[in-house]
């Protein structure tokens, strides 16, 4: 976790409690100074052509090979990922990079249209400007570059407020920007504090806001950007469901929702976090889950054979041991876990409780950590009707023999953003990440996301009658 200090901050590092580095908080001059010349280099930016903006994408996923090994060895000092997924979360980013400089041209060119009486018309999508981005820290690399990537691509400059406890992070993709030819200036990483950032939402010369975080913080961004008529994009928590259905593959269920549970140690917005298994195959389901999580190796996060790792912070090691008590104390069984282990870091081991109805943190909030919600259902309807009924709706999941019945079912009635058939969920470059309800609104990749924040400006000739 961050430590605060005069003017500044430490960062601790989750396995050992040992402190990494400090920071100090950006002035406001600098903040401003930061802003003008983001505004500046955009000017200059957006005038390139999309040709020239998909070489520079492209050697940011070149930096980002070169960086690798010390971006994955970062990621796990700071916020505690298993170092072998780490690797992962920086091919994601590669990914990105190609497929975004690959098939942006076909997103952002003109359109031309028909008008009436032989007029024509060109909608052309238009930067607009500095976009200030807010990141947590689960995904260090990843989420600030999803945002970063899309934007320089849609010819906007970008200002990052990250995490505190992964600003090394988030210094080290600022440097692999600027060695893959970013212009000075167009990227920038603001070491700022809660009211700082409310400031920079509120210059004139930011046109816009994305945020990743928890709901309350959503509400909170949303609420500063709206007071300043500026668009925001938020991709909040939520309390994914994942179905497994009266014809489901039991044992492939299982291998994928104990994986889909604890990757990246269970702090992933789009995780699997409710299991609702139908009555019929529910003993089974229930049989194998629990000795897959059981069976979990927690440990040291720079060992190969970890599978889970210590959470993030002690603050959030805390509020999720809270959430497990408070749901126990209201009904929910403990099937395995569940105790705070009595060792250096903040662990929190695999966790799954069985009992879960509504009204308990594991059933109605995101628990951000490796516990699963085990909840029966009597049939594939009323496993249907308990996904859905969640303020949440950013994932889920669907576990069925039958594809094409899997595939309507998600299609007309699973209420959220992603649904993955007979998997976990991943983010791809190609298919739009972002949910509804309480999980927020907008799009990222797929294409979505180079549109949130341009101009679909309307030109216009008129032939006359």
């Amino acid at each position: 976790m961050e430590r605060e200090i005069k003017g500044g901050f430490r960062t601790i590092n989750p396995h050992t409690e040992k402190e990494i580095a400090t920071y100090t908080y950006f002035t406001e001059s600098e903040v401003n100074d930061a802003i003008d010349n983001c505004h500046e280099a955009f000017l200059k930016w957006k005038d390139k052509s999309l040709g020239e903006r998909a070489t520079i994408i492209k050697n940011i996923g070149k930096e980002l090979k070169n960086h690798k090994e010390q971006l994955v060895q970062l990621m796990t000092d700071e916020m505690g990922k298993v170092v072998t997924q780490g690797g992962s979360e920086i091919d994601l980013c590669i990914a990105i990079t190609e497929y975004t400089a690959a098939n942006a041209g076909k997103e952002l060119e003109p359109i031309e249209r028909e008008l009436p009486n032989g007029g024509k018309g060109i909608i052309t999508y238009s930067p607009e400007g500095v976009i200030y981005s807010i990141q947590p820290w689960n995904f260090p690399t990843y989420q600030p570059l999803r945002v970063v990537i899309a934007n320089l691509m849609a010819g906007n400059g970008v200002l990052l407020k990250h995490a505190q406890n992964v600003t090394g992070s988030a210094l080290l993709v600022e440097e692999v920007l600027r060695k893959a030819g970013v212009p000075e200036g167009l990227f920038k990483v603001l070491v700022i504090d809660h009211s700082q950032s409310n400031d920079v939402i509120k210059n004139d010369k930011v046109r816009g806001v994305t945020f990743t975080g928890s709901s309350a913080g959503g509400r909170k961004v949303a609420e500063k950007a709206g007071a300043a008529i500026k668009k925001t994009v938020l991709e909040l928590g939520s309390n994914d469901a994942y179905l497994v259905l009266d014809d489901a593959d039991i044992e492939m269920a299982v291998k994928a929702c104990v994986q889909g549970r604890l990757i990246n140690n269970g702090e992933t917005c789009i995780a699997a976090k409710r299991f609702v298994v139908v009555d019929k195959v529910y003993d089974a389901f229930k049989e194998g889950f629990v000795q897959g999580m059981k069976d979990a190796v927690m440990g040291d996060p720079n060992n190969e054979e970890t599978q889970l790792g210590p959470i993030a912070r002690k603050d959030l090691r805390d509020l999720l041991a809270d959430q497990v008590k408070e749901s126990v104390e209201k009904g929910a069984v403990i099937e395995v876990g569940g105790e705070v282990p009595d060792n250096t870091g903040f662990y929190y081991p695999s966790t799954v409780l069985s009992n879960v109805e509504p009204g308990q943190p594991a059933y109605d909030d995101e628990l951000f950590g490796p516990v699963a919600s085990l909840i029966r259902a009597k049939d594939n309807e009323d496993a249907m009707r308990i996904a859905n009924d969640s303020r949440f709706g950013l994932g889920g999941g669907i576990f069925s023999k039958d594809e094409k019945a899997a595939i309507e079912l998600a299609q007309k009635h699973f209420d959220t953003g992603m649904v993955f058939v007979n998997s976990y969920g991943l983010a791809q470059p190609m298919m739009p990440f972002g949910g509804v309800k309480d999980s927020g609104y907008g799009r990222e990749h797929g294409g979505f996301g180079l549109k949130e924040f341009v101009n679909a400006k309307s030109v216009m000739l008129v032939e006359e009658s």
